[in-house]
């Protein structure tokens, strides 16, 4: 990981990143339920209308559904972006997230599945979205005593990303840079009997598979790397609660192995059924369906 010093980018990069360093270091400072609820209302009411990600999700809404009156779809821009901000400080926030999670007791079909993998030393991928807060789970299940690493996707403004990286590295098991040297690592994680999590739902270069209506391009790496490790994939998802603190943790029941795309198939569906259910906890910001 590079030194602050060594990292490059444009001077917006950088200004944008002074400026969330200093939102997040002031809402550090509060009494946890005080952070959580002033960094969704920071991104939701200041930062995602300046940056235009309210009006990004506004489109995309618009796009999946068309029918849908415009205040509503503009409450649920709204929404999303609230989340994106309790999500953010929440993962800047582990210790203190891991200790209001405490008693929270993961549920769903995949429980079994998994408590057997643990047992077999069998690879288990998570596979899930931004949706809800993808580190819920993670965190849970932490607590219960497994070591889950993960791949992740650097972020585009490099300055952000080098102190954001360390929030899933700082905890958990091994968690390792999206690329060739990082998924060898991550695929020698598994072959070991560890376990990791992916996140499948931004745009990357793969087939076009249905999402939300509309044809998305999707990696297959997580069926490919299952099918190259014998993982068992288990969708999970860290549902928000009404309350915007609490989280039901659902582990749906492991992907039948098939092809590639089949799998992504299926996975996406399941990401599907938990929008429906709670659509401003998807990630709406989203470049989704962008051709590529």
């Amino acid at each position: 990981m590079k030194d602050d010093a060594q990292i490059t980018g444009s001077m917006g990069d950088r200004a944008a990143d002074v400026a969330l360093r200093g939102l997040i270091g002031g809402a550090k400072a509060l009494p946890y339920p005080a952070r959580v609820r002033l960094m969704g209302a920071a991104l939701a009411h200041g930062i995602a209308p300046l940056a235009g990600y309210r009006k990004r999700a506004e489109t995309h809404l618009a796009l999946i559904y068309p029918d849908m009156p415009v205040p509503e779809r503009r409450r649920l821009a709204r929404a999303c972006c609230d989340n994106f901000g309790r999500t953010l400080i929440e993962n800047y926030s582990s210790r203190d997230f891991a200790a209001h999670l405490s008693g929270t007791q993961p549920i769903g079909p995949g429980m079994t599945a998994l408590a057997q993998a643990a047992a077999d030393k069998r690879p288990v991928i998570f596979a899930t979205g931004h949706f809800g807060n993808h580190e819920a789970p993670r965190q849970v299940l932490t607590r219960l005593g497994y070591d889950i690493g993960g791949l992740y996707r650097p972020m585009q403004n490099a300055f952000f990303n080098a102190h954001y990286s360390r929030t899933m590295t700082s905890w958990g098991g091994p968690v390792f840079e999206q690329g060739r040297q990082g998924t060898m690592g991550f695929v020698r994680h598994l072959r070991g009997g560890g376990m990791g999590t992916l996140l499948f739902d931004v745009a990357a270069n793969g087939p076009a598979i249905p999402f939300l209506g509309h044809p998305a391009h999707t990696a297959t790496s997580i069926a490919d790397i299952a099918l190259r490790t014998d993982a068992l994939v288990i969708p999970y998802f860290g549902v928000r609660q009404p309350d915007g603190m609490s989280f039901d943790i659902v582990l749906d029941a492991p992907v039948t192995p098939a092809t590639p795309v089949e799998m992504m198939v299926a996975l996406t569906q399941a990401l599907e059924k938990q929008i429906s259910r709670n659509p401003a906890q998807w990630f709406w910001v989203h470049r989704r369906w962008k051709s590529r």
